[in-house]
């Protein structure tokens, strides 16, 4: 049996990581009594953590919302995501976000082993970040993610099996360079030693990728940094919407905004004509609505009538709110 502390935090870990446990399942779980179990659960009450008891023969326990937060017990890959997304945070446009976390990531990164800051570190140096709307989806191993990111900043060539668009898989040896999160993908930049050429891969069709211990010197890339190699790449693939619109405001104004995405060419000092393509029309519609600008859509049809649908929802929730 561990000792009591340890178990205590065992027990804690797992009240935070699942909302109802019955008593027998979690006694059996940690190896101890129900006698021994409600002593622990009465520890953890001392502590201040809320843990809520249902009697009778189905009885368990679940931890519940208190009046202040209490210490949290988390492993490692969630200490380590939690780190990231604290980072990304703290360039968050929204007042008060940034600031506050910054003042959490300190603190988290403070109290972090060393393997784990090792990790932390490494996926932040090696990352490009890109403006809003790029958070990644999810499906990349986290695993294959710090592997990658370590192997981008020690300079480590890197073996993985890898799957293409059309379902062919390949056994690739490459030198990453760097990660890149665009259009909600994590995208690895490396040039690629079989194919003596500078390839981008999504992380979402990337395995077991392994250090070969092997290190080299950094390449030229053929491009302005990684994020535009890679946005070049996807700009060369076929995409099933063309999105053309009018928007009544400065082209400025505009790229500032979804220039990245798009091609926006001035009409009038006023007045710009925009040009995207895109695999979905739901980011075209988002982009379009965030300009905070009057716009008609030239194209696609399919636009038109997402928009009508969308602008229909809308003013039902409106109508809803206000009955």
């Amino acid at each position: 049996m561990a000792n009591t502390s340890t178990r205590t935090l065992r027990l804690l870990s797992l009240l935070q990581t699942h909302r109802y446990w019955p008593g027998e399942e979690l006694a059996d779980r940690l190896g101890v009594s129900a006698r021994t179990l409600r002593r622990d659960i009465d520890r953890l009450r001392e502590l201040g953590y809320p843990v809520e008891a249902q009697r009778g023969v189905d009885g368990g326990y679940q931890l519940a919302a208190g009046a202040a937060l209490p210490p949290l017990v988390i492993d490692d890959e969630e200490a380590v995501a939690l780190a990231v997304g604290l980072q990304a945070a703290a360039d968050s446009p929204v007042e008060g976000v940034a600031e506050a976390s910054v003042r959490v990531l300190a603190k988290v990164v403070q109290v972090m082993p060393a393997r784990l800051r090792r990790r932390v570190e490494a996926l932040r140096a090696m990352t490009v970040p890109v403006d809003w709307g790029t958070q990644p989806s999810a499906g990349v191993d986290p695993d294959a993610l710090t592997v990658v990111a370590l192997a981008c900043r020690d300079g480590e060539r890197v073996r993985f099996s890898y799957t293409a668009a059309d379902g062919r898989g390949s056994e690739r040896h490459v030198e990453p360079h760097w990660l890149v999160c665009l259009n909600r993908r994590w995208y690895l930049v490396a040039y690629d030693l079989d194919r003596a050429d500078w390839r981008s891969f999504r992380l979402d069709r990337l395995t077991a990728p392994s250090g070969s211990g092997a290190r080299f010197a950094p390449r030229t890339l053929p491009a302005a940094d990684a994020a535009e190699f890679v946005r070049a790449g996807l700009n060369g693939m076929p995409r099933p919407h063309r999105v053309e619109a009018l928007i009544e405001a400065p082209a400025d104004y505009v790229r500032a905004r979804v220039g990245r995405w798009a091609t926006v060419e001035p009409v009038t000092p006023h007045r710009c004509h925009l040009r995207m393509t895109a695999d979905s029309l739901d980011w075209p519609a988002m982009a379009l609505g965030s300009l905070g600008a009057e716009f008609r859509v030239l194209a696609p049809d399919a636009l038109r009538t997402l928009l009508a649908d969308w602008s229909a929802r809308f003013a039902r929730a409106v109508a809803q709110g206000e009955a």
